[in-house]
């Protein structure tokens, strides 16, 4: 038998943990063989998530971001979003916002908005749903703003197609503002539910629009578990005990909901892939690796867990509408990286780190985008 002192990690830990412990260390570190310089440009889509300054050129807002992050670069977070890591990871600077006019979008540009739905703004009218924001930005309406970037970037249709089959596309995470509004009408469970068969043809016709554009490679991330988003559990709390999953604390209705999407999305992405081979449909897994910081926080370096914000008002997850983060009354923790929600809505830095490697390397998109762009020089 060997000496206590000899027998190695895969002896101290469960194997679960060893999982994690693997998984962590992979998408941590930059090890292993780099990525190659394979995009000429990275256009993106998107809500918050994603969105790198359109929302305050748009609204004229303010948001709480990185110095390093001149205007108009504002974030919904302390630092950079996986749309930044995944630039850097392929040698692109970062996308600059499509709403900041005048700026040469030949490498890439960033149409995400804070709030933009899948489904359009007369869906929510038409279904007495009021709590959405007084601006459109939906899919549809980035798609528009893509038809008239492409018209400063290339000039006939096979020179375009030529341009975006050697462009990297990243198409969302759309849907999750589409049930955060229903939710705030009191739709019932089964309510917001039925909104999932539209909100997920919505996005393949989106994605169709792309691969017809000249598309070759586009990345689909589904939605976040929104039952552990610091405001969700802060507007929706329950003394029903049972209404929350023991393991993470999160409220399962609402993960349910994301869990329902996803599923759904990936099912008519691989449809979509078999219609389209000469395209490569990456999902994109946001949900699983959020999962695994609210069960094993500790495991990432989160001390203070996954359901907490860094910035916020107080509270049992240092969220409050009336001190939100950037507002008065709101305070920010000294080590944003020991969190993994920034303002109890969106993530900070570290996370959105860790889920971008993930992506990149696996094994956290299906398939990894490592291995797509290898398998493309191959070919």
């Amino acid at each position: 038998m060997a000496a206590p002192g000899k027998r190695g990690l895969s002896a101290l830990l469960p194997p679960a943990c060893l999982l994690m412990v693997v998984l962590w260390c992979l998408a941590a570190v930059g090890s292993g063989e780099p990525l190659p310089q394979y995009y000429n440009a990275i256009f993106s889509f998107g809500d918050s998530f994603s969105d790198t300054g359109n929302f305050v050129i748009i609204n004229s807002g303010k948001l709480p971001n990185m110095p390093k992050f001149p205007p108009p670069y504002a974030r919904c977070s302390n630092g950079r979003l996986v749309i930044d890591f995944l630039a850097e990871a392929f040698g692109i600077p970062l996308l600059p916002p499509s709403a900041n006019k005048g700026t040469n979008f030949s490498q890439g540009a960033n149409f995400a908005v804070m709030g933009a739905t899948a489904l359009d703004l007369k869906y929510f009218k038409d279904n007495n749903v009021w709590s959405i924001p007084p601006f459109n930005t939906s899919m549809n309406v980035q798609l528009q703003w893509f038809e008239e970037v492409k018209q400063t970037i290339c000039s006939d249709p096979a020179e375009c197609r030529a341009f975006f089959s050697k462009a990297l596309f990243v198409f969302g995470e759309f849907g999750g503002n589409d049930y955060s509004f229903a939710w705030k009408a009191d739709w019932s469970l089964e309510k917001v539910k039925t909104m999932v068969p539209a909100v997920v043809s919505s996005l393949i016709r989106g994605i169709e629009r792309l691969l017809d554009e000249g598309a070759r490679h586009v990345v689909v991330p589904g939605n976040l578990p929104a039952g552990c988003i610091p405001i969700t559990l802060t507007m929706y709390p329950s003394e029903d005990r049972s209404e929350y999953d023991p393991r993470t604390g999160c409220l399962k209705k609402y993960n349910s909901v994301a869990l329902y999407h996803n599923a759904m999305l990936r099912i008519a992405l691989d449809r979509l892939q078999r219609r389209r081979p000469e395209a490569r449909v990456v999902y994109a897994d946001y949900y699983t690796p959020y999962i695994q910081f609210a069960r094993t926080p500790h495991l990432y370096g989160y001390k203070r867990g996954a359901l907490r914000a860094c910035c916020g008002g107080g509270g049992p997850y240092n969220y409050n509408m009336s001190a939100s983060c950037g507002l008065p009354g709101s305070t920010t923790c000294e080590d944003p990286d020991a969190h993994v929600s920034w303002d109890g809505i969106h993530l900070t830095e570290a996370p959105y780190r860790f889920i971008a490697n993930t992506w990149l390397k696996g094994p956290y998109a299906h398939p990894p985008l490592a291995t797509v762009v290898r398998e493309d020089m191959v070919d």
